[in-house]
């Protein structure tokens, strides 16, 4: 006997409109510093603006895994697309890191190498972008926290923080005529961009691999539902995410026979929920709890390696 909700949540807030902002402004931003990157000649800038190129790929996957997100659930998707969230992310999440490895490395061919750099026309084309990547920033602020946002959050963060760099690059090469100071902007921006994408890529792959979420302890978990009467055990328990927003259960408890037959299976079913709710950060509705009379799982213990 046991209890299974096999529906898939109802679509919640993915973030779609502000993604949608976000990628127009960015692709704005990518248009004014193509310009810019030309008419300065600025390896910073240039750099910036193929990150900021990928940071509009990575807004529009984003934005696609969105609108898959809130199609609903059906016979053969029983999850819907709620996965493909986690998918951006990790995609987002290794193009930035490939990005961040590049900038490094031929940033320090610049280094080597300087070439002049116009450093009045790089502190306007830098401010109009770091203008735009703030008003992206306050679009997409206060956004659902997947990982899909965070991750797209995080490309318009590495975009400001890219401007900022080259008007700093910009200022030191006005005013002290030093221009491996752009190299050296353009090798940060690379190193910015690359501890936070680990992060998201290694989340993402916890997801995909269905790793314990974090925070969910099982042997505390197990202790729980261990903890109630007439429980004599607890096996096969399991704990993933289907997105980062959806954590589930599933497991197996081992009652004494007679709870099956005076009826208080259901109710110690009711209880067992009820304690993993109020406990632990788990979609109850969407986790599977098998209830086994004893009996039963001797059986099972004797057939197959539990």
């Amino acid at each position: 006997m046991g209890h299974q909700h096999s529906h898939a949540p109802a679509p919640g807030g993915s973030g779609r409109g502000r993604l949608t902002a976000a990628l127009c402004i960015t692709l704005g931003i990518f248009l004014v510093q193509v310009i810019g990157a030309v008419v300065t000649g600025s390896l910073a800038l240039l750099f910036d603006t193929v990150h900021v190129l990928t940071d509009a790929a990575g807004l529009a996957m984003a934005l696609f895994a969105a609108v898959l997100t809130e199609r609903p659930a059906t016979e053969r998707r029983t999850w819907g697309w709620k996965r493909m969230e986690v998918l951006a992310a990790a995609l987002q999440s290794a193009v930035l890191l490939a990005v961040g490895v590049f900038v490094v490395v031929q940033a320090i061919g610049r280094l080597i190498d300087p070439e002049p750099v116009a450093g009045a026309e790089l502190v306007v084309f830098g401010a109009i972008g770091l203008l735009g990547n703030v008003v992206a920033l306050l679009v997409l602020f206060g956004g659902s926290k997947t990982l899909n946002m965070k991750a797209a959050f995080l490309e318009v963060v590495n975009d400001a923080l890219g401007s900022v760099a080259v008007i700093v690059s910009a200022v030191v090469i006005m005013l002290t005529g030093w221009v491996r100071a752009d190299a050296i902007v353009a090798m940060l921006i690379g190193v910015l961009i690359m501890p936070r994408a680990v992060t998201i890529l290694r989340e993402s792959l916890g997801v995909l691999l269905e790793t314990v979420p974090p925070g969910l302890d099982l042997t505390e978990v197990r202790r729980h539902i261990e903890a109630h009467p007439h429980v004599v055990r607890v096996h096969d328990l399991h704990a993933s995410r289907i997105s980062t927003d959806l954590p589930i259960l599933s497991v197996h408890v081992v009652l004494d026979d007679e709870c099956f037959g005076d009826g208080h299976s259901a109710e110690l079913l009711g209880e067992i929920q009820s304690c993993i709710a109020g406990h632990f950060e788990v979609s109850i509705e969407h986790s599977t709890i098998q209830l086994e009379p004893l009996s039963h799982y001797r059986h099972e213990a004797e057939g197959f390696t539990v």
